[in-house]
Parts: structure tokens; sequence; C-alpha cells
């Protein structure tokens, strides 16, 4: 039995993570900063020893493509929705990458910015000029589900610049992304975070680019 802890925003991505990630304990949380936060108090609640977010994203620059992997090094609030500034960072972004790396997948690593609605057209532009590699809508809303214990972020993009959701070739990259998020959820259902001391979801800290403790910043945003 995996001791990780799998939070999946919709219902078909945890589907399809349930079906590869064996003996992990997969939870539905709601699509948006609302029903995350909600889901938030639940995990924190619920057993498991780490906190893994695991779904679908949408890319941001000229190189994502459906079915590329994003493994996150922090996830922030976008700054221009009104939400407080947060940012927290993930553990283990680069032993992520590299497991999943082994299994020949298309990984990249960096901030993913949380939304408060799709982020199609010219807004993928503003958040890719704060800073951000993707952009989902519930990640760092449910960092406070980890209540502690290690905290990571994984998605794969679903959409991009190149590949709007409402274009033609929108349905085989939904296809694309869905195979990948199933290898994703194999590959990762019993991952563990490096054993050294960490710092919980939550707490104050420099920033450390993903490797080091998990942690809750505050600070303006440029997006």
């Amino acid at each position: 039995m995996s001791d990780l802890l799998i939070a999946a925003p919709l219902s078909v991505e945890a589907a399809l993570i349930s079906s590869a990630a064996r003996g992990a304990r997969v939870r539905k949380t709601g699509m948006g900063p609302v029903r995350a936060g909600s889901a938030a108090r639940e995990l924190a609640q619920t057993p498991g020893g780490a906190l893994l977010v695991l779904g679908f994203c949408g890319g941001l620059d000229a190189e994502s493509v459906p079915g590329e992997v994003i493994v996150a090094e922090s996830v922030c609030a976008a700054g221009d929705e009104g939400h407080a500034p947060e940012r927290v960072a993930c553990v283990d972004a680069a032993g992520l990458v590299g497991r999943l790396r082994e299994r020949a997948m298309t990984v990249r690593s960096g901030e993913i910015v949380c939304v408060s609605k799709l982020a199609l057209g010219e807004r993928r532009a503003q958040l890719l000029a704060g800073g951000a590699l993707a952009v989902d809508m519930e990640s760092v809303w449910l960092a406070g589900g980890a209540a502690g214990r290690p905290f990571a972020v994984v998605r794969v993009v679903l959409d991009s610049p190149s590949h709007e959701l409402l274009r033609p070739r929108a349905a085989a990259g939904a296809v694309r992304a869905a195979r990948v998020l199933r290898r994703v959820a194999g590959a990762l259902h019993d991952w563990a975070p490096p054993s050294r001391a960490q710092g919980p979801a939550g707490s104050a800290g420099p920033r450390d680019g993903g490797a080091g403790d998990a942690g809750l910043y505050y600070g303006p945003r440029g997006v």
C-alpha cells in the first residue's frame, strides 16, 4: 500500500489516475479555488505521508504541447485577480523530473500560476510574462491540505498557445494528454520525497527552487 495521497481536481483526472496509481489514495477535489480551498481542509485530515496534486494544466509558452509534463518548483496565485499573494515551494522537483524522464516522458519544471478561470489567448501571454511556465486553477489552494507533510505538484499540458481548447486539434491533444496523465500516475504511485527534514506547507522562508522545504511565501505578483 502506497503512503501517497493524490489530489485530482476533476472527475476525469481522478478516474485516469485511479486506474494507474496502484495503492495510492486518490481524492477528487473539484475545480477552481473555492472548491480547492474546501477540499484542502478535508485533505488535511486524510491519511498519507505526502500530498501530490496531479492533473491537467494549460501551457503558456511556444514550446508547450499537449502531453508535456510540468513538474512544479513552486505554485502561486495570480496577482491580478484579487487573491492573497501566495507562493508555495514544492519538494523534490528534480527527483520527480528524473523519475518521469526515465520513462521517456517529455518533462520540464518551473512555476505554475493559479487562476480562477480558464486562461486562453492573450491571458496566457500575461501569465507567461509573470514568470510562470504553466497555469491551473487549484494547486496553490490545495497546498494547505498537506498540513505539514511534503507537497508536490505534477501537471500534464492539455492545451497551449498552439493548441487552444476550441481549435480543431483539441480532441487529439486531449487524448494524448489523458494517456500521459495515466502514465504519470503509474510512474508516481509510490513516490515518496527525500527523507531529510521537510518544512510544512504554510511556513514562511526563502524560495529554494523546488528542491527544499515546502513553504508558503507572501509578496506581490507581477501578473
